[in-house]
């Protein structure tokens, strides 16, 4: 075969291609060798949900991943999948997302029979800290983050938008205005009674209702760092200390890639031994 230039500039090309593939698809067997042996030590089904900004090398377009109806199926899926008898790790990595997507994943978990962990390396932050609430136990790092879960209307602190509707006499507030703070009071509301739904089962009412309202109310910025302390001290049920285990599996998903993936792996059948 003859080379020249043009052949050259081809195989370059094809190798710009199938580069990131490859190294996907060497990522992806080490993460599933990590998950398989998390499992085998903690006697658990571990699922991820893992959110980073994906950058595609190829046109140096970012895509920032964040909760999503397709994120929700996923879950949902690995959890129903999941015996009854059999404990959940689920580790999170999350800036948030979809309000409902986040809520049907916080259902799923709370009705899971056995015990559910959720691992927050990092941060779960707004949806991922709703789905957080509904776990039996939630442990994090030293400097790990949750977050408040107030809604968001339009990119605006929901709570914000109410606020300044008040701050005035209502015939000094344009329709808009007043449309914007209908909506914001519904969905504080809807996202306050979600919250104190999936935690009532292991929270008496009353704390789970104060809780809820001072997560969902503005309390803070929504970008406030609740410190593992913090979410303490609020009466969550947090463990400080992450295993290494779980910090070497977040390896897997490495910042200059940039991968973003929700995984879990299917139950070997009855029998049937891991190599």
């Amino acid at each position: 075969m003859e080379f020249n230039l043009s052949t050259l500039f081809f195989i370059v090309f094809i190798v710009m291609i199938l580069q990131p593939i490859l190294a996907g698809r060497v990522f992806g067997f080490r993460r599933e060798q990590a998950i398989r042996s998390i499992e085998r030590k903690r006697g658990s089904r571990v699922i991820t949900m893992i959110h980073r900004q994906e950058k595609r090398s190829l046109f140096g377009v970012n895509v920032s991943r964040m909760i999503d109806l397709e994120d929700a199926q996923s879950i949902i899926s690995a959890i129903k999948a999941t015996p009854d008898d059999k404990p959940i790790d689920l580790v999170l990595h999350t800036p948030g997302g979809l309000v409902i997507a986040a809520m049907q994943i916080a259902r799923a978990v709370e009705a899971h029979p056995a015990k559910v962990t959720v691992f927050v390396p990092i941060y779960a932050m707004s949806g991922g800290t709703l789905i957080a609430l509904a776990a039996d136990e939630i442990v994090m790092g030293e400097f790990s983050m949750l977050g408040p879960i107030d809604p968001q209307i339009m990119g605006i602190s929901a709570a914000s938008i109410v606020a300044a509707r008040d701050a005035k006499p209502v015939e000094h507030v344009s329709d808009v205005a007043l449309v914007l703070a209908d909506v914001s009071d519904k969905a504080i509301n809807q996202v306050t009674r979600g919250a104190v739904e999936i935690m009532t089962p292991r929270m008496k009412r009353d704390e789970a209702e104060a809780l809820a309202r001072k997560l969902a109310s503005g309390t803070w910025t929504h970008d406030y760092a609740l410190t593992p302390a913090e979410a303490h001290d609020l009466g969550l049920e947090v463990t400080v200390g992450m295993p290494p285990e779980i910090l070497n599996l977040m390896k897997l998903f490495p910042a200059p890639v940039k991968q973003s993936a929700v995984e879990f792996l299917p139950f070997d059948p009855p029998g049937k031994k891991m190599g």
